[in-house]
């Protein structure tokens, strides 16, 4: 078969490896893809958010089969677009994907549907937002962007000067474009964080293996939140009798309740959890698989990709296998200086093979004019290890990124600290 991945990050590259090894797939096709990917994707020089293209593209070259895989495209109804000239696709429509595309829908559908998340209002309005903070004077605080503002659309306020800046920021200083014309204010919630991307064809959920992603740019979890420095799986906190509990208070009632709005979800939907002193709760859903989560999962996923895959969008995940073998993973991913700030891009990219379990997945990466791979993104590379034991993991993972070649590059030193010595506790 032809297929195509539209996206063109480290996710990207990690489902179109996982892809190739499907004996069905003759050719993949990446739109826009990036120069990492090269010799497993044909590169195709097309935005992820330029519907009427990919479209045409998808048409035009007989595609057989979608994967859209960046929030944009999907929120902008890419999937709606391919099905209505008969190409089957792995994701939400943009009536569904809009549990992403809205902080503000997906909150009120937890509050409609009694999910469990923390407590929030609403506003659209700088001046009531500032005098909802000062009636309730409590820090740290969680402002968030309504849209869209990749991944970094959240400031956790320590101080009421903090909080009153981001809104600021946020609402008429547009830092989010027109994401931040209204914005959450919820409450600051506590406890380990765990990422759980789980496939559903809106009927059946099949979660993949937890992950704990590091959002920070510095060590420690210092510095400003990011798209995401790096993943380990499984995550020791998300235990089987936590697991139980997700999917009776969360999972399912998510997927019945999108059923319910008439906005049935198919593809990947991503619960973002917080393990609460009163019980998981959800911190965000994610249209898609997450960034850099994906890194991790995916290399441990057993089954067929494309399998799995198809049966989100025929409405037989139920009769389909989804397994992941035991071990752990742990990917490291190198940004460019200065990310998520001002950085420079431009620099030689150089990145170790891929090994039976080692892995790299290029983020930001071009050709330039003398036909040298450079780093284009302030996320450049993802390095991921699997090994029997977290921390084998972790240590092959910083031994791997050793290997990486980018003048300009940082990367955290503890990645995986975290959930190690959670382990070590137990």
């Amino acid at each position: 078969m032809k297929i195509m991945v539209v996206g063109g990050g480290g996710r990207e590259h990690a489902i179109i490896k996982k892809l190739k090894q499907s004996p069905e797939i003759e050719t993949i096709y990446a739109l826009p893809g990036n120069a990492g990917m090269e010799g497993e994707a044909v590169l195709v020089p097309i935005g992820a958010k330029d519907i009427d293209a990919i479209v045409t593209f998808a048409v035009e070259n007989e595609i057989e089969y979608a994967v859209v895989a960046p929030d944009d495209p999907l929120v902008l109804g890419a999937v709606d677009r391919l099905n209505a000239v008969g190409i089957p696709c792995f994701g939400p429509t943009a009536n569904a994907a809009i549990i992403e595309g809205s902080k503000i829908f997906s909150k009120n559908l937890m509050k409609k549907y009694g999910i469990p998340t923390a407590a929030y209002e609403t506003f659209d309005d700088s001046g009531k937002a500032i005098a909802y903070l000062d009636s309730l004077n409590q820090y740290p605080t969680v402002i968030k962007a309504d849209g869209l503002a990749l991944g970094k659309g959240v400031i956790i306020a320590q101080t009421r000067e903090e909080a009153v800046d981001a809104i600021h920021s946020m609402m008429e200083d547009k830092l989010f474009g027109s994401s931040g014309c209204r914005v959450v204010i919820e409450e600051f919630l506590t406890g380990p964080e765990v990422s759980v991307l789980a496939f559903t064809d809106g009927k059946t959920v099949k979660p993949m293996v937890s992950s704990m992603d590091h959002k920070r740019a510095l060590d420690h979890d210092e510095g400003l939140n990011t798209g995401g420095m790096g993943t380990v799986a499984p995550n020791p906190y998300y235990t089987d009798e936590v697991a139980a509990v997700c999917m009776e208070t969360i999972f399912l009632p998510t997927i019945h309740a999108m059923n319910a709005e008439g906005r049935t979800f198919r593809g990947c939907l991503y619960f973002g959890l917080m393990i609460t002193p009163n019980g998981p709760k959800v911190i965000e859903y994610n249209c898609r698989f997450g960034d850099p989560e994906t890194q991790v999962v995916l290399p441990l996923l057993k089954s067929d990709l494309f399998t799995v895959m198809k049966a989100t969008t025929n409405g037989t995940l139920a009769e389909t296998e989804v397994a992941f073998a035991d071990g752990a993973a742990c990917c490291v991913i190198v940004a460019s200086q200065g990310y998520p700030q001002k950085y420079q891009s431009g620099f030689p990219l150089a990145v170790p093979a891929d090994t039976e379990n080692e892995y790299s997945f290029v983020a930001g990466a071009k050709k330039n004019e003398e036909g040298v791979t450079v780093s284009a993104g302030g996320r450049v590379v993802g390095v991921t290890a699997v090994r029997p034991t977290l921390k084998e993991a972790v240590e092959a993972a910083y031994a791997r990124v050793t290997s990486v070649s980018l003048e300009n590059g940082f990367y955290r030193r503890d990645i995986g600290k975290r959930a190690l010595a959670a382990k070590n506790d137990k």
